[in-house]
């Protein structure tokens, strides 16, 4: 079943998971917006990795470059992010109690995201519309 909303909601959704992704990284590095938790923080430290990871990484999948590889990566970061950071608390299996549910969606979606790619509105997608039109104007012998 086909659905003219779907390209486009999936684009939406690539979007706004960057732009809320990109957050973390500007509240760990910049201070913006500001998150009291990350005061003090050490930009060459594990956590330091992270926000390097969801400033470019977040980045890279708002603007649709390279998505597929990057969307992989964040899912498998924000897993391990899960198991560090939440389960490590308890209740593995209910993430409500130990405050991981945003991981384990980050994970999930960015899951998504790797399967399909970029899609709508993205530069992967315009770069392959674009190969694929010189590659039909090509006259064979």
């Amino acid at each position: 079943m086909s659905n003219k909303y779907a390209a486009p909601a999936l684009a939406l959704l690539r979007i706004v998971t960057g732009y809320l992704f990109i957050q973390h990284g500007t509240a760990k590095f910049f201070g913006v917006p500001h998150v009291s938790m990350f005061d003090g923080f050490q930009p060459f430290s594990l956590m330091g990795l992270a926000g390097g990871l969801e400033l470019v990484g977040g980045a890279l999948l708002l603007i649709g470059l390279f998505t597929r590889p990057v969307a992989f990566v964040l899912a498998g970061f924000m897993a391990v992010a899960y198991f560090m950071a939440h389960a490590s608390h308890g209740g593995l299996l209910t993430p409500i109690l130990n405050q991981g549910e945003l991981a384990i969606m980050f994970s999930f979606v960015f899951l998504l995201f790797s399967a399909v790619g970029g899609g709508a509105w993205s530069i992967d997608g315009a770069r392959l519309s674009s190969r694929e039109g010189r590659s039909s104007n090509r006259v064979t012998a």
